[in-house]
């Protein structure tokens, strides 16, 4: 097994596409912060959950240059360990780093306040973290950025049922934990709310475990799609980060139609199955790593959870391809009962 200093080396190695030439270090005492941010498994070109993130950062390089002297990405193995996970965050502390965003709830670990990031936290006392779907490690330095999925997903779930022709629609989870629970759970009440006669098929692609293979299960994604559609379902929505593409390619296949997950997927899958998503579950993890670099940079820093949800505009539903134009009436009608509080999305099912 390779060492974390041999994986060290190895991110360090990455194209600049996935790892950004660092600019000149910022001197002690100068007026620059320096920005490290460690990906969860499947890194940068996942289409989807790290991409969001990647999105955050390059939006901190193109508007925040003035007060960011430094970027730093890291990426993750998908084999590592929970020391792995808490070296990577100490290397980006120890060389400096003022700022450090751990995308992803795998860098809590089991028991969050024992995991890679509450022990870095303790040892950067000075370091300012924000942790990417965690709202369990609390320490006076960690920020956590969670989002209300139910929330976002609830709406493609109204797209679901408005728009499958066999009455029968399908999700695919990577991992079959709370936080993908609650892409279930949204998804389902909101088939239930527009059309309740609609059959829901749940199937996720792997249990509890951390890091969670299904999220990088491509093959397998494809597979359980593949025989979702085949047993009559016509829309699943996938929430399985890089793995969904294998869910595109399923529909692609067998001509159905599909809903991607945290970035606008429509915009950023290749041709060859962009015409199969008729929306996607938009959840502004580009948004939440920006706003909190750039509250940072005006001296802004709160610990503790910030929720990003419809009224903030944290999650949302696309309209890319135009797939859906004719129903955002009612997805707005939907939205607004959210957020004035008429309707409660459940969390769990």
């Amino acid at each position: 097994m390779k060492t974390f200093r041999g994986l060290v080396a190895l991110a360090m190695a990455l194209p600049t596409a996935v790892l950004p030439a660092a600019c000149d270090r910022l001197a002690p005492g100068g007026d620059g912060l320096r920005v490290g941010l460690a990906y969860d498994i499947g890194g940068r070109g996942d289409k989807s959950f790290n991409d969001a993130a990647g999105a955050g950062i390059d939006r901190v390089r193109a508007e925040l240059a003035g007060a960011v002297t430094e970027v730093r990405e890291l990426a993750a193995r998908e084999d590592e360990t929970d020391a792995d996970k808490y070296e990577r965050l100490k290397l980006l502390c120890d060389a400096g780093f003022d700022v450090v965003i751990a995308v992803g709830y795998v860098y809590a670990g089991a028991p969050p306040d024992e995991g890679p990031l509450a022990k870095a936290a303790k040892e950067c006392e000075d370091t300012r973290f924000a942790i990417v779907d965690d709202a369990g490690v609390r320490a006076p330095n960690v920020a956590n950025l969670v989002f209300a999925e139910e929330e976002g997903s609830f709406l493609v779930g109204v797209v679901a049922a408005r728009r499958t022709r066999t009455g029968r629609v399908g999700f695919v989870g990577g991992c079959q934990n709370s936080l993908i629970g609650k892409f279930a759970a949204g998804y389902v009440a909101g088939v239930d709310a527009a059309r309740p006669d609609t059959v829901v098929d749940v199937r996720y692609l792997a249990g509890d475990e951390a890091p969670c293979p299904g999220f990088i299960a491509r093959d397998e994604a494809r597979t359980a799609a593949g025989a979702m559609y085949d047993e009559g379902s016509d829309v699943i929505y996938h929430a399985a980060g890089a793995a969904g593409l294998g869910v595109f390619e399923a529909a692609r296949d067998r001509t159905a139609m599909a809903i991607g997950v945290d970035s606008d997927q429509y915009l950023t899958v290749g041709p060859d199955v962009r015409g199969v998503i008729i929306t996607s579950m938009v959840k502004r993890v580009d948004t939440a790593v920006f706003d909190f670099v750039a509250g940072v940079t005006q001296g802004r820093f709160s610990s503790g959870i910030r929720r990003f949800d419809l009224a903030s505009g944290g999650v949302g539903y696309a309209t890319s391809g135009g797939r859906i134009d004719d129903l955002v009436p009612e997805l707005e009608t939907y939205r607004k009962k959210i957020i004035d509080g008429s309707l409660i999305v459940p969390t769990n099912r």
